[in-house]
């Protein structure tokens, strides 16, 4: 999927930090601009893209590395290639991808019972350690959780007996 990058001129609040007046730092650090003698570096080339890599609209290239384990896929792909139309700094860009995350989890539950796995949901929830180490949150969410579905199955009991 192509992305059009903006011109980097249109991105409100694009270079707000060029000016060193505007700088949160001042007075406090000391310029000597010794920190841009490092920046003289020859730059590695690119990694090349095997897999299709999702860009924010705002860039107008690749990052310098990028991850190409997990490519977008499913209905969770779907939703990413959705979130990337939109600026970062925007919650049609973030709401959309946390939304992914979870379909991803539910997508990988059906992917495990599909090859004939059960997934050891304790395990994976990390309820172990945190019996170990945090007992009291633990309990906490688990009680707000069995009230939460206790209270649903009685709305939706009185409901249909009614």
């Amino acid at each position: 999927m192509e992305h059009t990058p903006k011109d980097s001129l249109q991105v409100l609040g694009w270079g707000v930090d060029i000016d060193s007046k505007n700088d949160p730092t001042y007075p406090m650090k000391h310029r000597t601009d010794g920190e841009h003698a490092g920046y003289s570096w020859e730059r590695p080339p690119q990694q090349p893209p095997t897999v299709e890599v999702l860009r924010s609209i705002e860039r107008s290239d690749l990052t310098s590395a990028f991850g190409t384990s997990t490519p977008p896929a499913g209905p969770s792909g779907a939703l990413r290639r959705f979130a990337f139309q939109y600026s970062e700094s925007s919650y049609g860009h973030w709401l959309p991808l946390m939304l992914a995350d979870r379909v991803g989890v539910a997508e990988g539950v059906v992917q495990d019972l599909k090859s004939g796995r059960v997934p050891n949901v304790l395990a994976e929830r990390g309820w172990k350690a945190e019996w170990k180490h945090n007992r009291t949150s633990l309990a906490r969410r688990i009680l707000a959780q069995a009230a939460l579905i206790y209270t649903a199955v009685a709305y939706f009991r009185r409901r249909r007996a009614g």
